[in-house]
């Protein structure tokens, strides 16, 4: 290996995601470590941290709000550190899911159909049916997701929400296969089919062991699976993607891709999806955390 770099790892957060972003980040060390990297690992709870003098490179692995949405970006940027991942600007774009589905449909990604909302007292959309998905504007990992199989449940959904953000996004239920598509240095990696066992693949499925089913690469034709790679990768693109993230993409019954969402700080446990992906592309786990600082050591014109 052509040298050892100092790498911060950036983790937990005062957020809704901290206790994933504590294993994403103690995984993505120990894998570096692994290959001869000092990592240090910050936990700032509040915006007073600094940088530990003799910083390489970043290693964001903060979820959620602050870390995701722009704000810590925006920070590094006024230090002039590198970092890994999306920068300040794709990141609130990607985070505020409004933002990400105007960029969708100025792009022509194909999306759900949709509205905001910002009152409980909202009535039942006109001209809607059920079932609904009622979620939080600006949060990740399916934090405030909910599902309005009933127009009784309507104001119950929107309340439980509206705990989360100011704004919530209603969507169309889509029925269909659910598929992540991982995107590495601009390119889309694999299709990771997402199949929970019962319900839907909501906060509790996706932290649970044994509650969901992973299929990679899933199980499409050639055709069908470029065609939901193209959609994966023209949402990463609409909302100024760099380097890596992780797209979300229902496919319905008649074989049409519709996007959901674009994570830009995907959870990089062993396990998470992102590198299952990786995985299924021939790059492990400690090769994908290595890839991920190449890419950002790449912009300041460094070669590792």
């Amino acid at each position: 290996m052509a040298g050892k770099l100092n790498i911060t790892m950036l983790l937990g957060g005062p957020g809704a995601e901290r206790e994933v972003s504590l294993l994403s980040g103690a995984a993505v060390a120990k894998a570096l470590r692994s290959l001869g990297h000092q990592v240090q690992e910050l936990d700032p709870r509040d915006g007073s941290w600094t940088l530990p003098a003799g910083t390489d490179v970043v290693f964001l692995a903060w979820h959620g709000t602050y870390g995701e949405d722009g704000t810590v970006q925006r920070r590094l940027d006024e230090l002039g550190a590198l970092y890994t991942g999306c920068d300040a600007e794709s990141s609130r774009i990607a985070f505020d899911k409004v933002l990400t589905k105007k960029r969708c449909l100025e792009a022509k990604v194909p999306t759900a159909k949709f509205l905001v909302v910002n009152s409980e007292k909202t009535p039942w959309p006109e001209n809607w049916q059920p079932p609904l998905v009622v979620k939080p504007v600006r949060q990740g990992s399916s934090v405030g997701l909910q599902f309005v199989e009933r127009v009784e449940d309507w104001q119950k959904a929107l309340a439980e929400a509206l705990k989360f953000d100011s704004e919530v996004l209603v969507e169309e239920k889509i029925a269909g296969r659910e598929t992540t598509v991982g995107i590495l240095a601009g390119q889309p990696l694999p299709i990771v089919e997402v199949r929970p066992k019962t319900g839907s693949y909501d906060y509790k499925n996706k932290y649970t062991a044994g509650c969901t089913e992973y299929f990679c690469p899933a199980d499409f034709d050639p055709a069908m699976t470029k065609r939901i790679q193209s959609a994966a990768l023209g949402a990463f693109q609409a909302v100024g993607g760099r380097d890596y993230a992780r797209v979300d993409v229902m496919v319905r019954a008649s074989g049409e891709p519709v996007v959901l969402e674009v994570n830009t700080l995907p959870g990089m446990t062993e396990t998470s999806l992102l590198p299952k992906a990786a995985a299924a592309a021939g790059l492990d786990y400690a090769q994908l955390c290595q890839r991920m600082v190449d890419l950002a050591l790449k912009r300041n014109g460094r070669k590792h």
